[in-house]
């Protein structure tokens, strides 16, 4: 048996927690099936958008023409862009192990519980008075074993397809249809309903669906029934809602349908560590599991499912753990964005959740015609959407489309951090004509609406 301070199972964003650790002289396990890192950095969201980056220089060219300009594009190396994206890829876990000192060690296996404060890894059993759980999510089966799921792109192994199939109507499938499409690979997208980005602001997700369909070929209210995988070919037959059946073939099909708990290994039965129907470990406000002295954090709770919410509750287990802080932490707002051609940020509630919910809001969509920058794109879709409670000008929802919407939306959690007042956004300076400043008129919009909405009621 072999004692530490502390044991961490995953090293994703808790490879973090790790390192400020080992630094406060604590003696350390961290315990990895796969790659230090975890999905992000090498399945996940960097490598992806890594990708992303040859796809808007892609774009730009094939669309030039909007802006007078007669281009094409002679050449585009496939193979070059994964080999680089391999590249980066293999070299990240040894950056993760050079930032360990010497009291941290790095067991690479699967762990699991032999009981509430005992792990195995290798053969090897280690104890310690505090484990955190950190174990992410994986990605949902596909149903043919040959097909790819989002984590077997990263790293390519084999040549790159020059068709693919892509299933699902999430931000997943819709970056990585994005990008092979824009890649001149043969792409077609399968959605089973008419929705695609469902969890969007309906509005929001309207104006991607009308976007993003001249960009990639969609099939809606389809569903893929028959697979066969033969001479390095898949062979399938769709079928749509009225039961007409089409068969559609490619050399690569991939199932973007959703992540799902990734517990399974540990052997919780061991435990009394619990959890929630969907597989997900329960846990208090300050992280602790059904198990005194077991924490969990990131994706295995099954929360706050992003990489920046797993980073800033693995930041505040430290304060927890190693500085004895008290206080919860209680996120203010949760932002994502949607990595696509259309962009879209996000923070807070829908158009859809407020009437759900019977919220009393004033909500309004502007365009972002009004600033310079915004208009040399030549794009004329892109929009701010905000939905703000008239009594006290707290901004409940902020959604945004259109290029560098992740970029422009920090403004506002920035208000929303600090003072939520969609107020100071109106009063604030802002640099004319940056695109930017496409904010301003969307709040001085809701402000008006909120003033003419108090005066009504």
């Amino acid at each position: 048996m072999k004692n530490f301070d502390l044991i961490i199972i995953g090293a994703g964003r808790a490879s973090n927690l790790a390192v400020s650790a080992g630094k406060a002289g604590k003696k350390v396990a961290i315990i990895e099936k796969s790659t230090l890192g975890g999905t992000c950095p090498n399945r996940g969201c960097v490598p992806s958008k890594l990708l992303i980056g040859y796809a808007h220089v892609a774009n730009a060219i094939k669309e030039a023409n909007r802006h007078f300009i007669d281009a094409t594009i002679n050449n585009i190396d496939l193979e070059k862009i994964f080999a680089e994206t391999n590249n980066y890829i293999s070299k990240i876990d040894g950056r993760y192990n050079s930032r360990f000192n010497e009291n941290v060690e790095v067991f690479k296996g699967t762990g699991f519980f032999v009981s509430n404060n005992v792990v195995e890894v290798n053969g090897e059993k280690l104890t310690a008075p505090k484990i955190v759980i950190s174990t992410g999510t994986k990605a949902k089966a596909p149903e043919h074993e040959k097909a790819w799921t989002s984590d077997d792109i990263f790293p390519l192994k084999g040549k790159v397809p020059k068709s693919i199939t892509i299933v699902g109507s999430g931000f997943i499938a819709c970056e990585l249809a994005g990008f092979f499409s824009s890649m001149g690979v043969k792409t077609k997208l399968i959605v089973r309903s008419q929705n695609i980005l469902g969890n969007e602001d309906e509005e929001i997700a309207s104006i991607f669906k009308k976007e993003f369909s001249q960009k990639v070929d969609i099939v809606f209210d389809t569903s893929v029934k028959d697979v066969e995988y033969k001479n390095e070919q898949f062979f399938m037959v769709l079928e749509n809602l009225d039961g007409k059946k089409i068969e559609h073939q490619s050399e690569a099909l991939l199932y973007a349908i959703g992540r799902e708990s990734n517990t399974d290994s540990l052997k919780l039965e061991n435990t009394s560590i619990q959890t929630n129907e969907k597989g997900y470990i329960k846990r208090d406000e300050f992280f602790e599991t059904t198990a005194k002295g077991v924490y969990v954090v990131g994706d295995a709770a099954g929360v706050y499912m992003l990489q920046h919410a797993a980073a800033y509750e693995v930041n505040h287990l430290g304060k927890i753990l190693l500085e004895d802080c008290n206080i919860p932490l209680k996120f203010k707002y949760m932002p994502h964005g949607v990595f696509t051609e259309p962009e879209i940020a996000s923070v807070g509630i829908t158009e859809q959740e407020a009437k759900k919910q019977n919220l009393e809001c004033v909500i309004t969509t502007t365009t972002w015609l009004a600033s310079a920058k915004a208009m040399s794109t030549r794009l004329k879709y892109p929009v701010t959407k905000f939905i703000v409670n008239p009594k006290n000008y707290e901004i409940l929802g902020c959604h945004l489309i259109g290029p560098e919407s992740s970029t422009m939306i920090h403004q506002v959690l920035a208000v929303m951090h600090i003072n939520n007042d969609i107020r100071h956004l109106k009063e604030m300076l802002y640099i004319h004509p940056a695109m930017s400043e496409a904010i301003l008129p969307a709040a001085v919009e809701s402000v008006k609406e909120i003033e003419k909405y108090n005066l009504e009621v």
